[in-house]
């Protein structure tokens, strides 16, 4: 599964996401149970249950004293839910998390390779604004051999 590129889409006033079409069929190659999560609140981040569970087996092998470990799982488990994808490809938003991030209403849908990450559309145009592509990302990212 390779999610990418970018969608609009609305969340409605009940917190469900229509999971646009240009990835529905993707995701439910997985079923249609997901993770939607943040380690950070400031979006929502759509997990295929699969994906998921994997991320759990890494952490279980870390020691339960790792401070990075505690945090993420601490962040992920207060913004996070399992949900179902209903008949008509909707997810919910959960509400913790919905405010946090502010998505309501218009938002991106954005593909991250194994994820989808949802934003509000005004933070995802601030951010490529003033967090811009640079020298050390792209030196970085030579040194992965991309």
């Amino acid at each position: 599964m390779k999610l990418r590129g970018n969608s609009p889409a609305k969340v409605d006033e009940k917190g469900r996401l229509k999971i646009p079409a240009t990835f529905l069929a993707e995701l439910t190659e997985f079923g249609n149970q997901f993770y939607v999560t943040s380690p950070t609140g400031e979006s929502a981040r759509i997990y295929p249950m699969k994906v998921w569970a994997e991320i759990e087996d890494k952490l279980a092998k870390v020691s339960s004293q790792n401070p990075a470990k505690r945090k993420f799982l601490k962040r992920t488990s207060y913004f996070g839910q399992t949900v179902e994808l209903d008949g008509q490809g909707r997810l919910l938003i959960p509400a913790v998390l919905r405010e946090e991030a502010q998505t309501k209403g218009d938002v991106d849908v954005l593909g991250s390779l194994d994820y989808l990450e949802v934003m509000n559309h005004a933070r995802v145009m601030d951010e490529l604004k003033n967090e811009p592509f640079t020298e050390e990302d792209a030196r970085t990212l030579e040194g992965l051999g991309i």
